[in-house]
């Protein structure tokens, strides 16, 4: 006996799908204030006290906690030892030297080593790893940080980062052979390398305060923090891709488990986890400013000491400085990457230097520090120019501002703070839903749930309406430009120059001159976003545009299109996946640039943040962060589920669209 067919009921379209949902949404937010006022303000009752119990945690860790006999105070005071021996020891070898107390005032034993056996060992070392040219590139980076100043504070900020990145490539490459070797720890440190990557540093900085005290052992510590996640995910990440063909090889020579880890896939993975090893110590050089605000010193210090008296060139010069060391370390870092071959000439060489300008630093005052007379600086000029731009475009700035606000921002601001929570966290739930599947439906809504239910809505929609114009500007300047560059080889290579630069000064360097020309409020704080987070739009809509099969461009000049019509229909629809990455990418430039925008008089999630910093309140600080990072994530996977979607619609990657 045969079944009857049923008709089934054709599924509706994704447009038309997509179309309920944003006409519901709208007709709730216009006219569903009076029959669910609930789902416009979050009620009290129902908020759940987060911030409390993190309070109540951190206290019951300082007081009560213990790991056997031991007090947990007693674990965190044994860790600030470990970390503050060997800094104490770099610290006095490269800035401060060997000294001593005695009758209330500090005399000095030993001179640290003269700023010429540092440059020259400096260069040593990149020659071996790179040749002539790296060691050329190295010197010079070291020397315009003594011509101008900086040497002592770039010497406290090369001593944290000589102590934070072994640590921090130790723990990171430990952490990915565990997830490696156990999956389930894998699943768990997935979401909290994503928490670390993404939660404001300035969130964390109260419980490491409370932990650990304030000092500079505080701040490797937050430092080991923020940039260990890259490290675990790519030795996780290279592990996984290790051809089988290898791991028969060390089975066939008998090699047991360790000796395969560490003799046999370890070396053949050296490349990408020299990869690892340059991020970490990026990330490490990004952390100075904010690090010095739990006593780090050094050139963070002097950035944020300019930011605060609003002094742009010394400010600048104090960034550029920072610049510098990044260049020189992220130039070795990756030529030790290749593995050149080299022999024992270097470590004599650098033994001749140590013996030979050592005694005659202590006889030729040049040489171990550089004279001050002969220090450069252009803070009277940089001083200059904001002035002149202040006292003949006054008006013309102010108008500017005062239209943009008027007829952008506040307008935005007001919509999106009026956006009833309820509707949100449904369309988010959908929009995840329709992209990635239920689990991230599934997630986008909890999120969201989850940053109303602690109270931070409101703010949290400041941050987005703050984020989300800034986003709009920066692609509509990044995108336009990196489509004119893509073209042009020696167009692009003076672009990367500039964007390279401008992506290692350190972000409070950006608020300096938008804060004397604009004053502090919103605008302020759009302006130093864009400029920050453009970079990212420009690289990857590089990266996609000249990613491009060169052939379906041919095909299609034969075919007769125009310019335009090979630029809209062929170069950016196949360059599409990347310039949401890129999107991507500037969101997340933008959200951390945010924080920083919290000093100039923002009143979203990062003056949350900041002010819980200021009043050492552990649980404000961590819920605000935790908002922070929950809109970072669903960003990152929405649109990381918008690209793949794309790649599989153009046929770049397998699956059903």
């Amino acid at each position: 006996m045969t079944a009857l067919a049923l008709p089934q009921r054709p599924a509706l379209p994704d447009r038309t799908l997509w179309a309920l949902a944003v006409a519901m949404s709208l007709a709730i937010w216009l006219f569903g204030r009076d029959l669910w006022p609930w789902a416009f303000e979050y009620p009290k009752g129902w908020r759940l006290p987060l911030a409390g119990w993190i309070g109540a945690a951190m206290t019951w860790l300082v007081k009560e906690a213990a790991i056997g006999p031991l007090a947990f105070s007693d674990l965190t005071r044994a860790l600030a030892f470990v970390i503050d021996l060997p800094y104490r020891a770099v610290l006095a070898l490269l800035a401060d030297g060997v000294q001593r107390q005695e009758a209330g005032q500090v005399q000095q034993i030993l001179p640290p080593l003269p700023w010429v056996v540092v440059t020259g060992l400096a260069a040593l070392i990149a020659h071996r790893a790179g040749g002539r040219g790296l060691a050329l590139l190295v010197t010079a980076c070291f020397c315009f940080i003594a011509v101008f100043g900086q040497w002592h504070s770039a010497m406290v900020t090369l001593a944290s980062i000589l102590v934070a990145v072994p640590l921090g490539v130790a723990g990171g490459l430990a952490l990915g052979i565990l997830a490696w070797r156990h999956r389930w720890l894998d699943r768990a440190l997935r979401p909290l390398l994503d928490l670390m990557q993404t939660m404001p540093v300035f969130a964390y900085l109260v419980p490491i305060l409370i932990l650990f005290g304030f000092g500079p052992t505080a701040a490797v510590i937050a430092t080991l923090i923020y940039a260990t996640p890259p490290m675990t995910r790519i030795t996780t990440l290279s592990l996984s891709r290790v051809p089988g063909e290898t791991h028969d090889l060390a089975t066939m020579v008998g090699c047991t488990p360790r000796q395969r880890m560490w003799r046999v896939l370890i070396p053949s993975l050296r490349e990408p986890l020299m990869v690892g090893v340059n991020q970490v110590i990026m990330l490490s050089l990004n952390m100075v400013i904010i690090a010095s605000m739990i006593g780090a010193g050094g050139l963070g210090f002097d950035v944020l000491n300019a930011l605060r008296r609003l002094d742009f060139g010394a400010g600048l010069e104090a960034g550029l400085a920072i610049v510098a060391l990044a260049i020189a370390l992220d130039r070795v870092s990756q030529a030790a990457a290749q593995g050149r071959p080299g022999g024992g000439g270097h470590l004599r060489a650098a033994g001749v230097l140590v013996v030979v300008a050592v005694p005659m630093a202590l006889l030729i005052p040049a040489l171990q520090t550089w004279p001050e007379t002969a220090r450069l600086t252009t803070s009277p000029f940089w001083a200059a120019l904001v002035e002149w731009i202040n006292v003949n475009f006054f008006d013309t700035l102010e108008a500017v501002k005062t239209f943009v606000l008027t007829w952008a921002l506040v307008p935005v601001k007001r919509a999106l703070t009026s956006l009833p929570w309820a509707v949100a966290v449904g369309f988010l739930g959908f929009a995840g839903w329709r992209l990635g599947g239920w689990r991230l439906g599934t997630l986008c809504a909890g999120l969201s749930f989850l940053i109303a239910a602690t109270g931070q809505w409101e703010k949290a929609m400041i941050t987005v309406y703050l984020c989300g114009i800034s986003v709009v500007v920066a692609m509509a300047i990044g995108l336009p430009i990196g489509i004119w560059v893509a073209e042009r080889p020696r167009a692009w290579a003076v672009t990367r120059a500039v964007i390279d630069t401008l992506q290692t000064l350190p972000s409070f360097v950006y608020l300096m001159p938008v804060v004397m020309l604009f004053r502090v409020g919103d605008f302020t704080a759009m302006i130093a976003v864009v400029a920050y987070a453009v970079v990212a739009a420009i690289r990857y809509t590089v990266l996609g545009l000249q990613g491009v099969d060169p052939r379906l461009i041919e095909a299609g000049r034969a075919m007769g299109c125009t310019p335009l019509q090979i630029l809209t229909r062929i170069r950016l629809r196949l360059a599409l996946p990347e310039i949401l990455l890129g999107l991507n990418q500037t969101i997340m430039f933008a959200l951390s640039m945010l924080v920083i925008t919290a000093l100039v008089g923002t009143r979203d999630l990062g003056q949350e943040v900041y002010i819980a910093l200021t009043k050492a309140n552990p649980g404000n600080g961590l819920v605000a962060g935790l908002a922070i990072a929950f809109i970072a994530i669903m960003a990152d996977r929405l649109i990381a589920a918008a690209a793949r979607a794309q790649r599989m619609k153009l046929g770049l990657e397998g699956g059903t669209p």
